[in-house]
């Protein structure tokens, strides 16, 4: 699990413009810690790959023992992505599998189904609806999309897959499913909730629900985005 610690205006950029750094920290702690909670039980070696490196004490006492601690490279998220999956594949295991923090609703069942989808693919994408991924799985060798890729853009899982387009690479792509990056995300992520508590499901988010219910986003907007609402 790659994450960066939630400090106003290093985070969630785009939901802080539209609200505050404060409050877009605040999203950004509540699905870290969801996430956590979430993926505590998954039945593999679990890492909290954490940014930057002196936020280890913070990432030490979220992860309580859960997570093995790993500090993030250097360079962007690629490089960033393919440092670690170097190593690891390298030195730790014949697959890894890396999901980020920002799709706290994020079925489990994606995530074992991409290691399942690793005993014979190469590589395995789940795609994000915002037009990057959120999971990203890769076996045995390192595949040639981490350089050059404008990260954060909308053309990222685009750009990926055109790096995969040789037939020695085995792909395998995983439902679509949506990150919290912006307030439209966060509030489709409010509705989601609410309506997988009204058909009588538990989303096991009771961080982002406890700050869901301090208020609603409109509460946390800037002041000159009211008369847009």
């Amino acid at each position: 699990m790659f994450a960066k610690a939630p400090r106003p205006d290093q985070v969630k950029t785009r939901l802080a413009r539209a609200t505050s750094a404060e409050f877009a920290a605040a999203v950004a702690l509540a699905l870290l810690r969801d996430t956590l909670e979430r993926c505590a039980g998954l039945p593999a070696e679990r890492m909290l790959v954490f940014t930057p490196p002196e936020a280890c004490d913070f990432f030490e006492a979220e992860a309580l023992q859960r997570y093995r601690l790993v500090p993030q490279g250097d360079g962007d998220l690629g490089q960033r992505l393919r440092q670690f999956i170097t190593d690891h594949l390298t030195h730790v295991a014949d697959c890894v599998v890396v999901i980020g923090t920002d799709s706290p609703t994020l079925p489990l069942g994606y995530i074992t189904r991409a290691f399942e989808l690793l005993e014979r693919h190469d590589v395995v994408i789940g795609p994000a609806t915002d037009g990057g991924y959120y999971l990203l799985g890769c076996a045995r060798c390192l595949p040639p999309i981490f350089d050059g890729i404008a990260w954060g853009e909308a053309t990222v899982l685009g750009h990926t897959v055109q790096r995969l387009q040789e037939a020695s690479w085995q792909m395998a792509l995983l439902p679509p499913w949506y990150d919290v990056d912006t307030l439209d995300d966060w509030r489709a992520l409010a509705g989601h909730i609410a309506g997988l508590r009204r058909a009588g499901d538990d989303p096991r988010l009771p961080h982002t629900e406890a700050l869901l219910a301090r208020g609603s986003a409109a509460d946390c907007l800037r002041p000159h985005h009211r008369s847009a609402l």
